[in-house]
């Protein structure tokens, strides 16, 4: 069983209003929860439990107009971030800083088609695909934007048969986002360089409402493009090994906003728990030298450093094969996690 997010925007602008009463009282327990328990360190030296928290809010749901169960999961979330943080005392949340939050069990919402319901208030979505799967658990999320969203977690059952026998080797870069090591390569626009002109007139103008919306914008096209690269790998291979390329030490490059461009960690995530659901398997493989390395020979005669990331082909002095830089590389992850590597016949740009 998997647990896959169904996230859906809230449809009608007047619903807005009332989820954002809600988010105020999910930050008015939050700081409850934060000068208590920073009232009782002082005092005990003691740090507060969920179990105490949830004692000192019990019978306020009907106040505040939420769930018992939505005010016990802040107390939870409360205590978890404070351990996480390591800290005694968490920042204050208000609707002017802080985005609004709501969570709920399943046991506590009705969802009916394209309207969900909650603590009596219905909020009407935009159903953009069907619900799969038993829903668990879920919240109500705020965007910059101001924009509400429900997102509901259900437990899908996993494939138990790959459809496919392909093994494939990820090598990822900034030029070609994911190169495989049967050739096909998934390149797209540098989305941070093609709208850096318009983010920076609205931020010069100070346009706040104008310079979320690109951001928005950037980050919804990326996070397509991503889906829709990593379903197709999936679907092809049941074995998948992804280099183990490092961006925290890129980011200390020149290359700073390609590497985050890139968005290698979305790819990774979507990679793994993808093809968990499609009975496959992903895993890391050493990515060292696999660009400098010929993958028919073995000879390191490729070009070396930042200054030759631009040498997208090369020819290997030893055996004078010419390779794809990229592709050669996800040859390399593969044959030195698995003992072999698989041949190409051409490169398709998808």
């Amino acid at each position: 069983m998997s647990v896959l997010t169904y996230k859906y925007r809230i449809k009608d602008s007047t619903s807005g209003t009332q989820l954002a009463k809600m988010g105020g009282a999910i930050h008015y327990v939050w700081n409850y929860c934060n000068e208590v328990s920073l009232l009782a360190f002082r005092r005990d030296k003691v740090l507060l439990s969920a179990y105490d928290l949830h004692k000192l809010t019990s019978g306020t749901s009907k106040d505040l107009r939420l769930s018992a169960d939505t005010i016990q999961q802040v107390c939870t979330e409360y205590v978890t971030r404070r351990k996480q943080c390591k800290k005694i005392k968490l920042k204050w949340r208000s609707q002017k800083r802080s985005l609004g939050w709501i969570p709920f069990k399943a046991a506590y919402i009705k969802l009916r088609g394209d309207t969900v319901t909650y603590c009596g208030y219905r909020f009407r979505l935009w159903l953009s695909r069907p619900v799969a799967g038993d829903i668990k658990t879920g919240s109500f999320t705020q965007d910059a934007r101001g924009r509400w969203y429900v997102n509901l977690q259900c437990a899908v059952a996993d494939v138990t048969e790959p459809a496919r026998h392909l093994e494939l080797g990820i090598d990822l870069g900034l030029t070609n986002q994911i190169a495989c090591s049967d050739g096909i390569i998934y390149r797209r626009d540098n989305l941070t360089r093609t709208h850096q002109e318009a983010l920076a007139k609205s931020q010069r103008a100070n346009k706040k409402t104008r310079t979320k919306a690109i951001q928005a914008k950037i980050a919804n096209i990326r996070k397509d493009w991503t889906h829709k690269a990593t379903s197709a790998i999936v679907r092809r291979a049941h074995r998948i090994v992804i280099g183990d390329v490092s961006s925290t030490k890129l980011i200390k490059t020149p290359f700073t906003k390609s590497t985050y461009d890139a968005g290698w960690g979305m790819v990774r995530s979507q990679l793994h728990y993808k093809a968990t659901r499609l009975a496959g398997v992903c895993i890391e493989g050493n990515a060292m030298f696999s660009s400098v390395t010929c993958s028919d020979c073995g000879a390191r005669s490729g070009p070396r450093g930042l200054s030759a990331l631009g040498v997208r082909e090369w020819r290997c002095l030893d055996c004078g094969v010419t390779h794809e830089r990229d592709v050669n590389a996800a040859k390399n992850i593969l044959a030195l996690r698995t003992g072999r590597g698989t041949p190409i016949k051409g490169i398709r740009l998808l």
